[in-house]
């Protein structure tokens, strides 16, 4: 998995690009890009399915603050993102989200 980072020069603003490795997706068909930036939307940021069978999803988030987020396939599975800044409990005591640190 990998998290780009792409700081704008013009804008507040840093570009971020999520890598998920078809390697992790366990044959998965969708994989929606889940985190606090989108309230926790299940369906608010699909990712993009590519040829090489990875999925990948880019937004730009606003920069100097952290983000928790997580990947979830087929609508059913939770998966973390081992290019992630840091982990941290995910509040139901059954895993940890994964963290975007853009500072």
């Amino acid at each position: 998995m990998s998290l780009k980072k792409q700081y704008l020069k013009s804008k507040p603003l840093c570009k971020v690009t999520f890598t998920l490795p078809r390697e992790l997706t366990n044959g998965a068909e969708s994989a929606n890009l889940v985190g606090d930036f989108n309230d926790w939307d299940k369906t608010a940021a699909p990712m993009k399915r590519l040829k090489s069978g990875n999925f990948t999803a880019t937004i730009d988030l606003p920069r100097n603050h952290e983000y928790q987020f997580r990947y979830l396939l087929d609508q059913a599975v939770w998966q973390n993102d081992n290019a992630a800044d840091r982990y941290v409990p995910n509040g139901f005591g059954d895993g940890e989200n994964s963290v975007a640190e853009l500072f």
